[in-house]
């Protein structure tokens, strides 16, 4: 028997995590990592999911950040000023991921769904 934990934001969640056999560690964990990915709403930053046993990861996967359209205001040829906005907020998301990574709300309906399998 060993302690499964679910990582989302590189933070354990607590309530996620469970006791199960060692060969159906592998299984379980990666059932789980698929549902948080299917349930859980995109961000504005890249979101890490992972289920680890002891300190070593053994399923994972990533919830792509969410880009919002800066280009959408723009028509026709000036490919510079396109960059430009690109640029701009690719900079804008480095910053808030300087300042701290976000905090993720999982819903309830997740947990529910989790249970349920």
């Amino acid at each position: 028997m060993v302690k499964l934990d679910i990582l989302v934001a590189e933070e354990i969640v607590e309530s996620l995590s469970t006791i199960v056999y060692r060969d159906e560690a592998f299984r379980r964990g990666k059932e789980v990592v698929e549902v948080l990915k299917e349930t859980l709403p995109q961000q504005m930053f890249v979101i890490k999911l992972q289920a680890a046993l002891g300190g070593k990861v053994i399923a994972a996967e990533r919830i792509s950040a969410l880009r919002k359209d800066v280009t959408a205001k723009l028509y026709g040829g000036d490919v510079s000023r396109k960059r430009k906005l690109l640029e701009k907020q690719k900079k804008g998301k480095k910053k808030m991921m300087a300042m701290g990574r976000g905090s993720v709300d999982i819903p309830s309906d997740t947990f529910v769904k989790i249970l349920k399998r």
